[in-house]
């Protein structure tokens, strides 16, 4: 019985050696045997990547198919978004509108950075508050105050151009991925930056911005320390503007009329980001009754009467206020209209080719862009704000590739040999290539605009008192969500948020 336990507890020793010794085994590749992350094979690594990190205010919006498109009666009769049926990959999304605080810190940063050798770097970001202003209104109390007074700074900032919107998004980018570098302790933080001596996203990946190093990654290859690699997956992709359909699947949020999990049914169609055929909270409880929307119910009306104010909010409301929908987004209907990405065309795309039909991320405002490279094929010398220089691709750049044809397609299809409409700036018609979709409704608007598939534009380079904007990035691996250690794959977790109202 001795010799049996002995050999026993030897056994299982030899057991827990050998998968000790196994589990400290350098992982090799399938195809080649060559080990990954080891410097004696020449260092190549493998990532034990976790996925996408979830940026700040982001919501993983899972993807999927929906109707796009007006699916209730037009009573605009303006047939600008015919229903078809569209796919659209994960994304994320922002969880509110960028609010007035958020804006404010941008512009601080402008200052702090341009402000003493290019203060019209600074000057040109400036919301316009002037849109506040009507002959026959006295609104010159929101002039000064909405924007600048504390009291509005969780209230969206309009006034903001589409190229503005733009021009935040590329800055939130490069502040979230220098403060991801912070918190992994390889830069310092730096608050004296100036001019072209700042953190941008492309520059320090292109190697032509350090920073304050506190210690650089491990570098397999030589043994000594390198800057990140954009193939470390640590940086999180831009934050953007949506396009006009993920914009339009985010705010109908159908992932809650999913009959089941198991099944891929939607059990009610929606005609708001909410369910039912009217804007008002139609359970039976304290809050029956109650609007669910910040809009303009009727002529003179946009709060109700003293005493039991329908909405509460005479203009805009704050960012997080009213019940947010299934994806957990706040103020997908009313507020403020929102900017999307997309260039606007009136969709009359049953009469063009299969080609302007896209069913996948389908997307107008496309223009392709390339680095500038010198003679090495290296980016050229960023330039005097610090970026990377970019230049439109040209179409006889592309002439030999199969699948595009066109260096910027933004008006593809709008006017040329293949297409069957056109439009005449300032003559037959008021859309021009600067004229950018806005979705949403706001709190000047009745309920009809409130309907995801409604759609109207303003130009890129105007602004207004009733459009604001949110940002999306893009989701990179599974649609789900991020992997576990067993390769099963998360679903996306329903907002439980709190109802409020206001």
């Amino acid at each position: 019985m001795k010799n049996l336990l002995k050999i026993t507890s030897l056994s299982a020793l030899l057991l827990v050696l050998l998968l000790s010794s196994s589990c400290g085994k350098k992982e090799s590749s399938s195809t080649t045997g060559w080990k990954y992350n080891d410097q004696k094979w020449g260092g190549f690594e493998k990532k034990d990547y976790e996925g996408q990190a979830t940026g700040p205010n982001l919501v993983l919006i899972e993807g999927g198919t929906f109707t796009m498109g007006v699916t209730e009666e037009d009573v605009m009769f303006d047939w600008n978004n015919i229903a078809r049926r569209v796919t659209v990959s994960s994304f994320y999304m922002d969880e509110t509108e960028v609010a007035n605080i958020d804006y404010k810190e941008y512009l601080y940063w402008l200052n702090n950075t341009f402000g003493e050798s290019y203060p019209e770097v600074y000057n040109n970001a400036l919301p316009d508050t002037l849109v506040w202003r009507e002959e026959l209104s006295y609104n010159e109390p929101f002039v000064e105050t909405y924007f600048r007074f504390p009291a509005y700074d969780d209230y969206p900032v309009v006034g903001v151009t589409w190229n503005q919107a733009n021009d935040y998004s590329q800055w939130r980018t490069d502040r979230v991925n220098e403060m991801i570098l912070i918190e992994r302790g390889i830069l310092n933080p730096n608050t004296e930056q100036k001019d072209d001596d700042n953190f941008n996203t492309e520059s320090y990946l292109a190697g032509q911005y350090q920073g304050d190093v506190r210690k650089n990654l491990k570098d397999l290859k030589t043994g000594g320390e390198r800057p990140v690699r954009f193939e470390d997956g640590i940086m999180l992709p831009s934050y953007r503007l949506p396009t006009e359909a993920e914009w339009e699947y985010a705010a109908l949020a159908l992932v809650g009329n999913m009959a089941t999990e198991k099944d891929e049914n939607i059990t009610d169609r929606r005609i708001y980001p909410w369910d039912g055929n009217t804007v008002r909270y139609q359970k039976r409880d304290k809050y029956q009754g109650r609007v669910l929307a910040n809009f303009k119910k009727g002529g003179g009306d946009y709060m109700g009467m003293a005493g039991n104010l329908n909405d509460a909010a005479h203009i805009t409301a704050p960012v997080r206020s009213y019940i947010p929908n299934d994806f957990g987004l706040y103020h997908m209907a009313g507020n403020v209209n929102e900017w999307v990405a997309d260039l606007y065309r009136p969709l009359t795309s049953t009469t063009l080719s299969d080609v302007a039909n896209q069913d996948l991320n389908p997307y107008r405002g496309n223009k392709f862009e390339a680095k500038v490279l010198d003679e090495d094929g290296r980016p050229v010398e960023k330039d005097s704000l610090g970026r990377l220089r970019y230049r439109y691709v040209e179409d006889d750049e592309v002439a030999d590739r199969e699948n595009y044809k066109v260096g910027q397609p933004f008006n593809y299809l709008d006017g040329d040999k293949a297409s069957e409409s056109y439009y005449d700036y300032g003559k037959t018609t008021l859309i021009s290539d600067k004229s950018r979709v806005i979705k949403g409704g706001s709190w000047a608007d009745r309920a009809w605009w409130l309907a995801p598939g409604a759609r109207r534009f303003k130009e890129e380079d105007k602004s207004d008192r009733t459009i604001g904007f949110r940002c999306a990035m893009t989701r990179t691996g599974g649609p789900t969500g991020n992997e576990d250690a067993a390769g099963n794959t998360f679903k996306v977790k329903r907002n439980k948020t709190k109802r409020r109202y206001n």
